[in-house]
Parts: structure tokens; C-alpha cells; sequence
């Protein structure tokens, strides 16, 4: 087994195929099955509601402290959470794969494997995070960033986009087969390099409060940034949940929509955590997370356009499409980035983790409640109220993030 080097070429290049796993399963399930539960008669409201699905990334925190404190396998401290899991998830794809299917008969086994599959994927995560955490160093941690939410939207792309084209010739059992397949490809990396001694640093002597996170709760103006991660990404969410319905009501094919959002959406999105990471590296945290939350902003409203004029051409979805997927990269990379720097190596599993479910908790209740909005007031209506969400989010966080008003390293 060879030793990961100090480089960091293999740095990003392990990064990207961790977060690449995570994202392919994810982007299907994600993007590609409320377009074909849209297709096959589903209402609005049941598809926000898949949305609770992915529970376990808002709950994780409750066993992030296991992955911190345990750390005696041979395999490595954090590697051996990781491989074990991505084993677990490589299973499960499998045991999809080869289960019988029918038309919507086996939508509920599906949905009980997908949520399987958080568990795991989102247990996966904490030791990930962690990983990431410890790898980078702090001027890296901007481009780092980058290269995570890039992985996790090229899995998304895969798993979104050319799966959602092809899944009029594959089925259900094919596109889970590929995704095992490509699952197994990603997991190579990790399989071959040994974790370096130097990667996680020892678990802290004393006793963990409440959660394994009480330490990290307490820190002075922690309430204000728990508030602003709660506010920065909902009014995104709440306008994205809904647009693939949208899409399909527009009356755009399966394949139609996994090239607008799956593939060049989510190429978009690649190159917008990229842009995102770069500009990281030379703009204070605070600054990047207003600059590009007002382009976060702009590319929700743009979706009025065509909610507004349905007759738009194929051109104007792909123009809308592709600057909502790079802007809210670009602001999702300015946010992870703020989360990093405030994590403290010895917890970082923990610390990051529970930041990261205030976001997915926050993502996930605006998700779950975008169907019963796009029902009572129209898609124009939605997006409009999704874009003052946004407004109003962009200048909560403006305040909270103020000097003074907190400790957290939002410079």
C-alpha cells in the first residue's frame, strides 16, 4: 500500500474521488428521480416532500463525536471510516441493481434504499470532512473547497444528468448498476493510499460535552453564525427544489432535462465551485460570501423568465440554468470555506459536521415546503418568493457576519 504523498496534486486527486462517490447516488436521487416521479403523475407536494429522504445529513451530528473519538483501525484513523462506508454504499447499489423492478411498483424500495444510502453516505461524510479538514492547509483550504463541491457536482452530473438522459434504455437496474460500477472506480483512490499518521491529529483528553459539540456551541457569537448558515442557502433551496418539476411541466422529456440541469447545469456548477475556490484564495471569507451570495440571489430570479414567459426558447433555460448552477456554486464554496475555518483539527469531524447540519436542516425544511408554494401560488409566484427569500437571507447574513458581533473567522 503506498503512502499518500505530501503533494497537492493528491491531495485534490483523493478529495475529488471521495466527494465524486458521494455526489453520484446523491445527483441521481436528487435531480433525476423527482423528474421521473413529476413524469409518471406524482404531485407537487409528495415530490417536496422526498426531500425528507435526506434526513440523516440533518441528524448526522449526533454520531459525528463516534467518528472523532474512534480512530483504532488499521486502516486509519479516518480512512477507516471511509472505506468501510463506501463498501456499504458499493451494496447497496448493487442489491438495486439487481432487484426486481416494476412501473412504480418498487418506488417504495427505492426510497428506502436511497434513504439507506444517506445513512451512509452521510456517516462517510463526517470522516471525509475531517480528512479535508486536516489535508489542507490554510491557504489551500479556498481551492480545496473548490475541488470538493466540484467532485461532488461531476458525481452530481453523472449521476443527474447522463443517467436521467440514458434511463429510457437502462431502467432502474441498469442506471444502479453503472452507478455501482463508477462507485467501485471512485473508490480506488482511498483503497490504495495509506492515510499518513500526520493526517489526523490524536483525540482531545477531555470529556466530550453533550453531543460532542457543546464546546464548539458555547464559543462567543456562535448563535449568530448558526444563524447566518441557517439563512444563507434557504431561499436557494426553496426556488431549487421546484425547478425540475417546472422543467417537466414546460414539457420537456426525461432527456431534456438531464442535459439542461444534469449535464450542462451541473458542468456549470463544476466550474463554478472552481471560480469559487480560486477567488478564495485572494478574498476575505466575509466578502466572498456577500459577492457571491448577490449573484446567488440573481440567478434565483432569473428563473421568472421563463415561469413567467413559458413560450421562451431552449436557449433562454440553458442561459438561466447555467448561471443559477455556477452562482450558487460559487456561493456554496464561499460558505464550506467559512465552516473549514472554523473547525478546530482535533474536532473537526464533529465541529464541521454540525455546521453542516444546520445547512441541511435549514435546505431541507425550504425544500420539503417548495411543493405545497408551487401549488398555491404557480411556479411565477414561487420563484418570486424563493428571490425575496434570498434578498432577505443575503442581508441577514450581512448583519450577523458583521465585525464584532461574532468570534467565528468570518474576516
Amino acid at each position: 500500500m503506498t503512502a499518500l504523498p505530501d503533494h497537492r496534486f493528491a491531495r485534490v486527486a483523493l478529495l475529488t474521488s471521495l466527494y465524486f462517490a458521494q455526489g453520484l447516488p446523491f445527483g441521481f436521487f436528487t435531480q433525476a428521480f423527482p423528474v421521473i416521479l413529476r413524469q409518471r403523475g406524482h404531485d407537487l407536494a409528495e415530490i417536496g416532500l422526498v426531500g425528507l429522504l435526506n434526513l440523516p445529513w440533518a441528524l448526522k451530528f449526533l454520531w459525528s463525536p463516534l467518528v472523532d473519538r474512534w480512530q483504532g483501525s488499521p486502516l486509519g484513523p479516518r480512512r477507516g471510516w471511509i472505506v468501510p462506508l463506501q463498501v456499504a454504499s458499493l451494496s447497496i447499489l448493487l442489491a438495486l441493481a439487481v432487484a426486481p423492478t416494476d412501473e412504480g411498483g418498487s418506488l417504495f424500495f427505492i426510497g428506502a434504499a436511497f434513504l439507506a444510502l444517506n445513512v451512509v453516505a452521510a456517516t462517510q461524510d463526517i470522516a471525509t470532512d475531517a480528512l479535508a479538514v486536516n489535508l489542507l492547509r490554510g491557504g489551500e483550504r479556498g481551492l480545496g473547497n473548490g475541488v470538493q463541491v466540484g467532485g461532488y457536482r461531476l458525481g452530481m452530473i453523472v449521476g443527474g444528468g447522463f443517467l436521467l438522459v440514458l434511463f429510457t434504455q437502462t431502467g432502474w437496474s441498469g442506471s444502479f448498476a453503472i452507478m455501482a460500477g463508477l462507485m467501485a472506480v471512485a473508490s480506488l483512490p482511498v483503497w490504495i493510499f495509506r492515510e499518513p499518521a500526520s493526517v489526523a491529529p490524536a483525540p482531545v483528553a477531555e470529556p466530550a460535552p453533550a453531543f460532542g459539540a457543546g464546546r464548539f456551541l458555547c464559543r462567543p457569537g456562535m448563535a449568530a453564525w448558526l444563524a447566518a448558515l441557517c439563512i444563507y442557502k434557504a431561499g436557494d433551496a426553496f426556488a431549487s427544489s421546484m425547478i425540475r418539476p417546472f422543467l417537466v411541466d414546460l414539457g420537456l422529456a426525461l432527456g431534456d432535462v438531464g442535459w439542461l440541469l444534469g449535464t450542462a447545469g451541473s458542468t456549470a456548477a463544476l466550474l463554478g465551485a472552481l471560480t469559487g475556490g480560486a477567488l478564495m484564495v485572494r478574498l476575505p471569507r466575509r466578502t466572498a460570501l456577500i459577492g457571491f451570495g448577490v449573484l446567488q440571489l440573481l440567478s434565483v430570479a432569473v428563473w421568472l423568465v421563463p415561469a413567467l414567459q413559458p413560450e421562451v426558447g431552449r436557449g433562454v433555460l440553458y442561459a438561466v440554468s447555467i448561471f443559477e448552477h455556477f452562482a450558487g456554486s460559487m456561493a456554496t464554496v464561499a460558505l464550506f470555506t467559512a465552516m473549514m475555518d472554523a473547525c478546530e483539527p482535533q474536532r473537526a469531524g464533529t465541529e464541521y459536521t454540525v455546521q453542516a447540519c444546520v445547512v441541511v436542516v435549514a435546505t431541507g425544511v425550504f425544500g420539503a415546503a417548495s411543493g405545497f408554494s408551487a401549488d398555491a401560488l404557480g411556479f411565477a409566484g414561487h420563484f418570486a418568493l424563493a428571490s425575496a427569500l434570498c434578498a432577505i437571507g443575503l442581508a441577514g447574513v450581512a448583519v450577523l457576519t458583521r465585525k464584532g458581533l461574532m468570534q467565528v473567522p468570518v474576516r
